[in-house]
């Protein structure tokens, strides 16, 4: 559909988006059981993250575009010559990376690269992306910069950074096993064929790119995220102003919607009724985090149960299993998801999610106890 009319292209967009539309849908219950004002609901929002996944949109587009990820994916098949090898090295690499650079930024890395290979290498894209997702949820969860809520934790429970890995080593370090047995299986050893690079590289667009891409991170980390975004936006319309036109702003509608309704549940009284109940059943701690952060995501859920929980470490091992499960576990798999473009992903996603939740509750379940 053209975009000449903006009002229908949201229409048809809210249709087909379905998380889009259960969280207009369910926004309308939940102002008319907070009546918040507008102040409060703008409160809600945590506008830095907006704008540092707005930096991060413009920038891993720019860089998928430039053409320079396709000869990247011809260079990585000169070395990995079948689909599992590929795999592997890739859901590797996505772990190593969150682990360093934070699991949603690691994704802004890799999940363009995935998609610039799948356009010159015949692989299944909607499952490489999946695979990364679960990687760099696995990865993240060992050090105390890898995901939002593991900072939190750090930051607020006086931690310290070897001791929060000490403790995180033994769920991470089952997970990891079982993420590269389920890659082994899912991924059959078949020899792939490189195709041609349909477009040469734009020099310009790609350098551009790579230079701001470490200095936004620089700026996000000092504070001054929101005039490195203007910056960069301002940038982008004068010079590339197609990548700009390739950006899925709904995304950050969709962030926009979520901060609004988890907040608005969080608040409301009969929230704290629900969060003692699941404390008291087997598990308390890690099971309520695992539960709570499939309808209101990890990083709130941490935020949510933590002034309810004394023991740091099931919090943060449920929260990572957390992670997995329905896509709205972790707003990791909202970002994969989203640039991969891929039809029918979320359905996918789901078919090897859940089980790897259920499989993750029992592995971290036997570490956590035997220990």
């Amino acid at each position: 559909m053209s975009r000449s009319n903006p009002f229908r292209f949201f229409l048809s967009r809210l249709t087909e988006d379905y998380l889009l539309l259960a969280l207009v849908v369910g926004l309308v219950p939940l102002l008319w059981a907070a009546s918040p004002s507008l102040s409060e609901l703008a409160g809600l929002v945590h506008w830095q993250t907006l704008t540092a996944l707005t930096g991060f949109l413009v920038l891993s587009r720019g860089l998928e575009d430039s053409g320079a990820l396709a000869r990247c994916g011809v260079w990585l098949m000169g070395r990995f010559r079948t689909e599992r090898s590929l795999a592997l090295a890739l859901v590797v690499f996505s772990w190593l990376l969150a682990a360093v650079v934070t699991n949603d930024v690691a994704l802004f890395i890799v999940v363009p690269l995935t998609v610039a290979l799948a356009a010159v290498v015949p692989v299944p894209l909607g499952r490489l992306v999946i695979f990364q997702a679960l990687a760099v949820n696995v990865g993240s969860a060992l050090t105390p910069i890898g995901n939002p809520q593991n900072l939190f934790l750090w930051q607020t429970r006086g931690i310290g950074f070897g001791e929060f890995m000490a403790a995180m080593l033994p769920l991470v370090g089952l997970l990891t096993l079982v993420l590269l047995l389920a890659t082994v299986l899912a991924f059959p050893a078949r020899p792939v064929v490189v195709r041609p690079a349909q477009r040469p590289v734009n020099r310009r667009l790609l350098w551009v790119s790579c230079l701001l891409y470490p200095g936004f991170i620089v700026a996000a980390e000092l504070g001054a995220v929101v005039v490195a975004a203007l910056a960069i936006m301002l940038l982008y319309g004068l010079l590339f102003r197609a990548v700009l036109r390739g950006v899925d702003w709904l995304l950050l509608l969709v962030f926009m919607l979520m901060f609004v309704d988890l907040g608005l549940l969080a608040g409301l009284p009969q929230t704290d009724v629900l969060v003692a109940w699941l404390l008291a059943l087997p598990g308390g701690v890690m099971t309520a985090s695992v539960v709570v952060s499939q309808f209101i995501s990890n990083v709130p859920a941490t935020i949510l149960l933590a002034s309810f929980a004394d023991d740091w470490q099931a919090l943060a091992w449920g929260v990572s299993v957390g992670g997995f499960g329905l896509a709205i576990g972790s707003l990791a798999n909202l970002i994969a998801l989203r640039l991969a473009r891929v039809e029918g992903l979320w359905r996918e996603f789901h078919l090897w999610s859940l089980p790897a939740l259920v499989l993750a509750l029992g592995v971290a379940a036997l570490a956590y106890y035997v220990a």
